[in-house]
């Protein structure tokens, strides 16, 4: 029974994805449920399963083509018997024959594909080798030769030294010295794409700006001190500071309701929920999975709930589902170090958090100077519909908040 291999129904937000990878060629076995082949959408990557066991016929579109739900990708011949009857393999339509190594990332696969390389060729600084685009961008600049200077044209006549004068003999740094000068362009995946377009957007369509304060992190390092191997040993999750910056910010946000709200046309949408979403860096670019209904949660729901979406995110399994909506959103840079930045809203949302790197500086405390955890924190938010004062606010209720922990528990 020949059975079609169909793109799944995208969400209604979705209107096509791209074919990334191939993971079986035509004349092999496959199992049910076994994944045939990558879609790349603005947001996810999608695995296409197969609906029975068999022998995979057909390719019907190659790595690189934009596909819309529905539509025929492969087609199956049902049955164990299939193999002995199965046609040799079969030319991909559009595009050509794809590098298969399941140590190469989608993005990697692309860009070896478009120049040629064997995937044994290269080397992955990723986990268990796996290899990256930027692998792959550094095997080719290495290969690269220097740009020759056989046609360049000639410098101008040096004038003629003063009587006397013995000219200097022109310094050239030897080809090894000036490294290779190669350019590779590298289409953007649609990940990367969707990110430019929405961040653009924002900057178009919001009328941005950006307050800062800082934050005395030493309340809640003590806590974190005191109850971390409890806390992990309980819920089997370490106790971070999301959680302690995600109830912080539930609390603001119930003082000012503008905050959480967002811009529909003419009208102000004010959400009686605190869908909280948490910028997590990946691979492919930084996406936000959305904690949903965070101010009925507990730390440990926080911290589990983050921790999850880190590790999916990274392995390409978040749906699409988890990246939408979300009323207010929270990253982090302190991560990679950054000490300060102006984070750009997550449209059509009006306000995010930037958390920044933890840092011990002298202080003043009660007339004294003494060395404390702090933080700089900074709250861009879109002026039409936040006043400054009220961002100003937003700052110091949740550096109150984190300052003292109590607060919280207590709700004031």
């Amino acid at each position: 029974m020949t059975i079609n291999v169909r793109v799944p129904q995208l969400p209604e937000s979705v209107a096509d994805a791209t074919l990334v990878a191939w993971h079986k060629k035509p004349g092999e076995t496959v199992v049910r449920d076994e994944n045939l082949v990558d879609l790349e959408t603005d947001k996810v990557v999608l695995e296409v399963p197969a609906p029975a066991a068999g022998v995979l016929t057909e390719i019907k579109w190659g790595d690189g083509t934009t596909v819309t739900s529905g539509q025929v990708l492969a087609v199956i011949e049902e049955g164990a018997g299939a193999a002995a009857s199965a046609p040799p393999q079969e030319a991909v339509r559009p595009a050509g024959e794809a590098v298969r190594d399941g140590k190469l990332s989608p993005a990697a696969k692309r860009v070896a594909e478009e120049n040629h390389l064997d995937p044994k060729s290269l080397s992955g600084s990723g986990r268990d080798g796996r290899v990256s685009k930027a692998d792959v961008v550094n095997y080719l600049s290495g290969k690269a030769a220097p740009a020759a200077v056989s046609n360049q044209a000639a410098p101008p006549a040096a004038r003629a030294p003063a009587p006397g004068v013995v000219a200097p003999v022109p310094f050239v740094p030897t080809s090894s010295a000036r490294g290779a000068r190669a350019d590779q362009r590298v289409p953007m995946t649609r990940l990367r794409a969707r990110i430019a377009e929405r961040m653009v957007q924002a900057q178009a369509t919001q009328a941005l700006l950006t307050s800062f304060n800082e934050v005395d992190l030493t309340a809640v390092n003590e806590l974190r001190g005191r109850y971390k191997e409890q806390f992990e040993k309980q819920n089997g999750v370490k106790l971070g500071f999301m959680s302690f910056f995600t109830k912080a910010c539930v609390e603001a946000l119930k003082k000012f309701p503008n905050v959480n709200a967002s811009v529909e046309g003419n009208d102000i949408v004010y959400h009686e929920y605190f869908d909280i979403g948490v910028a997590v860096s990946t691979e492919r670019g930084l996406i936000v999975p959305i904690v949903r209904d965070a101010d009925g949660l507990s730390f440990a729901d926080i911290e589990k709930s983050v921790a999850n979406f880190a590790a999916r995110a990274r392995a390409g399994s978040i749906t699409i589902e988890e990246l939408t909506g979300g009323t207010f959103t929270i990253t982090n840079g302190g991560v990679f170090g950054s000490l300060l930045s102006t984070p750009i809203v997550n449209s059509p949302q009006s306000a995010i958090l930037g958390m920044h790197k933890i840092q011990d500086r002298p202080v003043v405390v009660d007339g004294q100077i003494v060395v404390r955890p702090m933080m700089y924190i900074a709250l861009t938010y879109d002026h039409r519909i936040i006043d400054g004062r009220e961002a100003v606010q937003f700052l110091v209720t949740v550096k109150q908040c984190l300052e003292d922990p109590a607060r919280m528990v207590l709700g004031v």
